[in-house]
């Protein structure tokens, strides 16, 4: 049994029953159904429209077309044919090409044109929900057939005939009165244009959503990927910031908040930067307090957060390649991590590190049952390496803003304690957290407090790739000691 063909229900029954219950209560012109499941030809598609549906979706014709041959072994990184694996050797036989699905969707295509023109259809719109157009076929001399009612899925619903019958109003995001559209694009327009400097405070209110994002997309499709020189654009809003504030941003933009977030705080971190601390004058504790909603920095692919304060459940959960520093987290802490830090200056929930591949964590655990909330399925929890580089060098208060501004070691399987002492410095100087200041301040006491999280084959593959980076310079040095001698 395979759940191509044993997985849910048949779509006929879907599409029919969606398609129904939305023209009873005039809400099918708002909508868009798609549907997919072993469309194979023309006539599935004819089908599919008349019982409702306008979009159709593919996936094993396709992978039919490049070569597929249903080896059922997706999930071993051992397909024959190149296809679902990453191993080089069987990459190389792979020999599908664009051209064979271009090909393939204008059979599709084809073949339904016929049979729309056969039916007396120009579009697909007119075929939409026609489900008079559809008849059963007699009884099929088999017992499991007989009997069989398919009143309901050619029923159609009697409605009035101004509803509309398929998708006409498209739907309204509201992007229009965004932040972003009706005063940050402008306001950061030098930087955009120029790449020139811009500083800004502005309020902030939880009906303010992605803000940033459209200043980021707008920065990404002027210079690329590398976006603009660290701090190009810093805006400092102060008040509580609505989902999603600082999504997607790239590089050269900084968000700091006073305040407050709510879910989604840097989703998707491309290379920016967000700060996030208590008011001025706040009189509670930032450590003690919840400061940012669930799931900030989903996906995170770069950049840094710095979260003076508790944030919600899944933080950084996979995160490939941020930098974050934060004063406590929910549950499911980076989750399925691939990359990048985090540092958690106090407690975490249970299953923390839950299929954390890559990337390293540090976390505070003065209480000593960090173990019990961590899940150590694909992760060692173990000391901090390299201690000496930072416990031999008498750091002052003075010395914090230099720390700050040193680089971070790039070797990821040494380093530790200076690479978490930097980042708690950086920490303490753009959010003054209190958290950051009593570790700098006592951190001879606090630095054999902190447990490492480092998953299993991150270390491993860290482990082989310096072990070939060798291996490639001594030969190198071999090379070019036999030209000299030559």
């Amino acid at each position: 049994q395979t759940s191509i063909k044993h997985a849910g229900l048949p779509w006929e029954l879907g599409v029919a029953e969606t398609h129904q219950t939305l023209l009873l209560n005039n809400l099918r012109s708002r909508v868009r159904i798609e549907t997919d499941g072993q469309l194979k030809t023309g006539r599935d598609l004819v089908v599919a429209a008349l019982l409702g549906a306008e979009e159709f979706g593919f996936a094993t014709s396709p992978l039919i077309a490049l070569g597929c041959i249903m080896m059922r072994v997706c999930h071993l990184n051992t397909c024959p044919v190149g296809i679902a694996t990453q191993n080089p050797e069987l990459r190389r036989r792979f020999a599908g090409k664009p051209e064979d699905i271009i090909n393939f969707m204008l059979f599709i295509a084809q073949d339904m044109r016929e049979i729309m023109a056969q039916m007396g259809f120009r579009t697909v719109d007119e075929m939409i929900g026609r489900v008079d157009r559809l008849e059963q076929q007699a009884a099929i001399d088999h017992w499991k057939l007989r009997g069989l009612d398919f009143s309901a899925i050619l029923h159609a619903p009697e409605v009035a005939p101004e509803i509309g019958h398929f998708q006409q109003i498209e739907q309204d995001h509201g992007l229009a009165e965004t932040m972003d559209q009706q005063l940050l694009l402008d306001l950061c327009e030098p930087a955009l244009a120029r790449g020139e400097t811009v500083k800004a405070s502005l309020p902030i209110r939880n009906i303010n959503r992605a803000v940033g994002t459209m200043v980021g997309s707008e920065v990404t499709r002027r210079y690329g990927a590398t976006g603009l020189p660290a701090d190009t654009i810093q805006l400092n809003f102060d008040g509580a910031a609505g989902q999603s504030f600082g999504a997607f941003i790239p590089a050269g933009m900084t968000l700091t908040i006073a305040g407050d977030a709510n879910d989604y705080l840097g989703k998707g971190l491309s290379g920016g930067k967000i700060i996030l601390h208590p008011p001025a004058g706040a009189t509670f504790k930032s450590e003690e307090n919840i400061i940012c909603g669930n799931t900030a920095l989903y996906g995170a692919t770069g950049g840094a957060a710095f979260i003076s304060g508790v944030a919600g459940e899944r933080f950084a959960v996979r995160n490939s390649g941020a930098t974050a520093v934060v004063e406590g987290i929910g549950d499911h802490g980076c989750e399925y991590m691939t990359g990048g830090v985090v540092v958690v200056l106090g407690p975490t929930g249970r299953n923390f590190a839950a299929g954390m591949s890559g990337g390293i964590a540090y976390v505070l655990d003065e209480a000593g049952d960090f173990s019990r909330r961590a899940n150590p399925a694909m992760v060692a929890l173990e000391p901090l390496n390299d201690t000496e580089e930072t416990l031999n060098v008498r750091v002052s208060p003075d010395d914090w803003r230099a720390l700050a501004e040193a680089e971070l070691p790039e070797d990821r399987l040494r380093h530790d304690a200076q690479r978490l002492q930097t980042l708690v410095a950086r920490h303490f100087q753009h959010t003054g957290s209190e958290p950051a200041r009593r570790v700098l301040e006592n951190w001879r006491e606090l630095l054999p407090k902190f447990v490492k999280v480092m998953p299993l084959d991150y270390r491993r593959a860290l482990q082989d790739l310096q072990q070939a980076q060798a291996t490639r310079s001594i030969r190198q040095d071999e090379d070019e000691d036999a030209n000299v001698a030559a």
